[in-house]
C-alpha cells in the first residue's frame, strides 16, 4: 500500500506565502505524474497544478503565476510554493501521484489533506 503524506499547510495572511509538501512511502513502482488538487466547502474538487516525472507542469489559471509546483524524484516528494495567497485559496489541499503498477496498468494515490486558510 502506498501513503502520500502531506505537511505544510496553516493559517496566514492574504499575501502571504506557504510551501506545501507530499511525500510518497517507499515503494517498488515508478512514479507518474503528481499534483495538486484543492477542495473548498461547498464546492467540487479542483486541479491546482500538475508535475510529471520529466517536470513538465500545468496549473490552473487561477493560481498561474503565483503558486509553482516541483518535485524531487529521489524522495518521491511533490511540493507546491504558494505566493500571494488570496482568501479564495483557502481549501484542503490534497496531493496524489499516480503509479505505474505494471506495464499496462497505473493507478491513482490520494493524500489525506492539509487544510490552508488564508484571512482577509
Amino acid at each position: 500500500q502506498v501513503q502520500l503524506v502531506e505537511s505544510g499547510g496553516g493559517l496566514v495572511q492574504a499575501g502571504g506565502s506557504l510551501r506545501l509538501s507530499c511525500a510518497a512511502s517507499r515503494n517498488r513502482f515508478s512514479i507518474n505524474a503528481m499534483g495538486w488538487y484543492r477542495q473548498a466547502p461547498g464546492k467540487q474538487r479542483e486541479l491546482v497544478a500538475t508535475i510529471t516525472s520529466g517536470g513538465s507542469t500545468n496549473y490552473a489559471d487561477s493560481v498561474k503565476g503565483r503558486f509553482t509546483i516541483n518535485r524531487d524524484n529521489a524522495k518521491n516528494t511533490v511540493y507546491l510554493q504558494m505566493n500571494s495567497l488570496k482568501p479564495e485559496d483557502t481549501a484542503v489541499y490534497y496531493c496524489n501521484a499516480e503509479l505505474q503498477i505494471t506495464t499496462a496498468y497505473k493507478n491513482t494515490y490520494w493524500g489525506q489533506g492539509t487544510q490552508v486558510t488564508v484571512s482577509s
